[in-house]
């Protein structure tokens, strides 16, 4: 073999010289690498027909408003002389304190037939199933006439043995009282609903955060009010304030007991005297609107300050686009242990 042809086989041998050909591509594909990504351009998709239905709704919207604007059938001039009129702001606030006197019972009934539901007592077991089966099962208009009527039944409470003279004979004031015995009605209604409610956000917290507060050495208690209840609660609360919406409008039914100084009450009073049936509902429609949306506002919040740390919360201060994590070199400071593919040496 010639000397030149020696010459050129060695420089064709790879790993002989490190100036071989493979060496510039291996660079070349390194600083590829390091390169920065493209940015993506998302290109939103088109929805035409989204937009008219959108434009046909709102024109409808637009049409009936200034329809009804026009029409004296409404009785505008009478709306606005009694939205604020003394005694319609007196009965709203009579049917605002229905509202939170009737939940704040029926959350609390409601809590003890959860718990009653729960027990392992087949016989409380029994008696809250048979409560929440029949205040569900029947309407809320003929549970209130009942309860209007209780005075007429029980006129007096006794307590004693059968069929034997009473030991204790109590007049029966409380149902003669009507804003009691409407507050009693409602409540024992809206409870079955909670207690429904209240077991389900129970149920939802995994068994195993009971069993790791007892291993803490926690009491029941103590479990309920810091592991379970406030996880529970985030289940709790929607339905919550949906039922304390739903409430404040079924106050208008108190008028079966019969109770007539609630918001509907009045303004159907008044509508009977005025000959203006029309505007005296559109004034009731009105506050109704004003509480439930003060009561939504009110939810939103509480919701809010319940599902921390839920989900990730957005600072504002997060960049765009993520770094792309450093490289080290092996053998410097720092390096991963290992070869080239992240694996252990």
């Amino acid at each position: 073999m010639s000397e030149p042809e020696s010459d050129r086989m060695l420089e064709a041998e790879p790993g002989r010289h490190g100036e071989s050909g493979r060496t510039p591509r291996a660079g070349r594909a390194r600083h590829d690498d390091d390169a920065p990504p493209e940015a993506i351009v998302a290109i939103p998709l088109r929805h035409p027909w989204r937009n008219v239905v959108a434009v046909i709704l709102v024109l409808g919207l637009a049409v009936f408003v200034l329809d009804a604007a026009q029409r004296q059938d409404y009785g505008w001039p009478d709306v606005g002389k009694y939205i604020f009129d003394r005694r319609i702001s007196q009965a709203a606030w009579v049917t605002l304190w229905l509202t939170i006197y009737a939940m704040i019972g029926a959350i609390v009934i409601g809590l003890l037939l959860a718990i009653m539901r729960l027990s392992p007592n087949p016989v409380l077991k029994s008696i809250a199933w048979l409560y929440i089966w029949i205040f569900r099962g029947t309407p809320v208009y003929v549970q209130l006439v009942f309860w209007g009527i209780v005075s007429l039944i029980y006129p007096v409470f006794t307590l004693g043995i059968p069929f034997m003279d009473p030991w204790v004979t109590i007049p029966n004031e409380i149902f003669t009282n009507l804003f009691i015995t409407a507050v009693i009605g409602l409540a024992l209604n809206e409870a079955a609903y909670m207690s429904e409610i209240v077991r389900a956000g129970l149920l939802s917290v995994d068994e195993g955060q009971a069993e790791a507060s007892t291993a803490l050495a926690m009491s029941w208690g103590q479990t309920m009010r810091f592991v379970v209840v406030p996880q529970a609660m985030k289940i709790i609360i929607p339905p919550t304030g949906n039922e304390v919406i739903s409430m404040l409008k079924t106050t208008s039914l108190v008028a079966a007991i019969p109770l007539s100084i609630d918001l509907y009450g009045v303004s159907r009073g008044i509508s009977a005297v005025t000959f203006t049936p029309v505007p005296l509902l559109l004034v009731a429609s009105l506050w109704y609107l004003l509480f439930t949306s003060v009561l939504m506002v009110g939810q939103h919040f509480i919701e809010k300050r319940f599902s921390r740390g839920t989900g990730r919360v957005r600072t504002g201060k997060e960049p765009a686009t993520p770094e792309p994590a450093p490289t080290a070199v092996p053998g410097e400071p720092g390096a991963p242990l290992g070869n080239d593919f992240g694996g252990k040496g």
